[in-house]
């Protein structure tokens, strides 16, 4: 890849909340990928504890951050959300806090960061840094990437100075890039999506979403891709932080969908279809991360637990072909015909 320096045209997603570990992106660099930290989440300090950690990889490596603009929030819907959570609350023995609580991912402190003590690729997900953000951080060596999900997003990325795009497709697991948290992307090849991002756009191109095996990487390269993402396809790898809950859903015949819901954090994101789901898919309201901060504490009860009905059991389009194995394993099955 010329936008990333790899010898594989294939990276490692950032996945936040506990499966990216310095473990995985050791692995995938050794077999030849690129690999992402989840930068977002994280306290500043966290972040820049792992920084450090992933500099004795002895090769490049990216970080991710959330770019969280302040928005307005439906409080009456929220409040009426909290009522709703209050018998799962009271199921797994937690409280909820009923204060919608906002931040911005201590953004600016970890902008700091990254510029004080730079590293090769920083991308930014959720929406758009200012450009003030993207020159600084290139002024400092670092190449920079914007997620995107349509081409409206790809050409106000280019108007910020980026050095390349992350296209991601609705079939990608977890949350969803779009700038617009309230708009669900419609459904779309990540292939034909690379395509339409290309005639909109000059920039590299990073394409995600949907990745279930070799072909997929090849289509997607060849739609006009220099690289491909996979993050579904690693959940279950042995050096992957995925809680045994997860993992288990992932494999467990009972779960055979994915959605694409606002019912664990407030923002579009594709999961295994659960019980919490089909409850609160209808009545969640687009309020990210204040529904975030709402439901932390019952996920971490039911991933304890061991309960996947009151889990987000994020998962891509492609989650069937998620193996229990060594993550260099996946990546050489997804290099095969590259």
């Amino acid at each position: 890849m010329t936008l990333l320096d790899s010898r594989l045209p294939l990276v490692a997603a950032p996945m936040a909340g506990g499966p990216s570990t310095l473990a995985l992106a050791r692995a995938v660099s050794s077999a030849g990928a690129f690999p992402f930290l989840a930068g977002g989440n994280l306290s500043p300090q966290a972040m820049a504890a792992d920084i450090a950690a992933a500099r004795g990889l002895g090769t490049p490596f990216g970080v991710n951050l959330f770019v969280l603009p302040p928005r307005e929030i439906d409080e009456k819907a929220f409040a009426a959300f909290v009522e709703e959570l209050e018998e799962d609350a009271a199921d797994l023995g937690v409280a909820l806090d009923s204060a919608p609580r906002r931040d911005d991912d201590h953004f600016s402190a970890k902008l700091a960061l990254l510029l004080r003590d730079p590293v090769p690729v920083v991308s930014f997900t959720f929406g758009l840094p200012p450009a003030a953000a993207v020159s600084a951080l290139r002024e400092v060596g670092t190449s920079v990437l914007a997620s995107v999900t349509d081409p409206e997003e790809a050409r106000a990325a280019a108007e910020r100075g980026v050095d390349g795009l992350v296209v991601q497709a609705p079939g990608a697991g977890g949350h969803s890039a779009t700038h617009d948290p309230s708009r669900t992307p419609g459904p779309i090849s990540t292939e034909e999506l690379v395509r339409q991002v290309r005639a909109a756009v000059d920039l590299p191109l990073l394409g995600a979403g949907g990745v279930d095996g070799p072909q997929a990487v090849r289509r997607i390269l060849a739609a006009g891709a220099e690289g491909v993402i996979t993050g579904t396809l690693l959940l279950r790898t042995d050096e992957a932080g995925t809680s045994a809950t997860h993992r288990a859903a992932l494999a467990d015949p009972a779960f055979d969908e994915t959605v694409v819901t606002r019912a664990f954090t407030g923002r579009p994101a594709r999961s295994l279809r659960n019980d919490f789901i089909d409850r609160h898919h209808d009545t969640a309201p687009t309020a990210y991360p204040q529904v975030h901060h709402l439901t932390r504490a019952l996920r971490r009860a039911a991933a304890a637990a061991g309960d996947p009905q009151h889990l987000h059991l994020w998962a891509g389009t492609g989650w069937r072909h998620a193996p229990d194995e060594p993550a260099a394993d996946v990546i050489a099955r997804l290099a095969t015909g590259v």
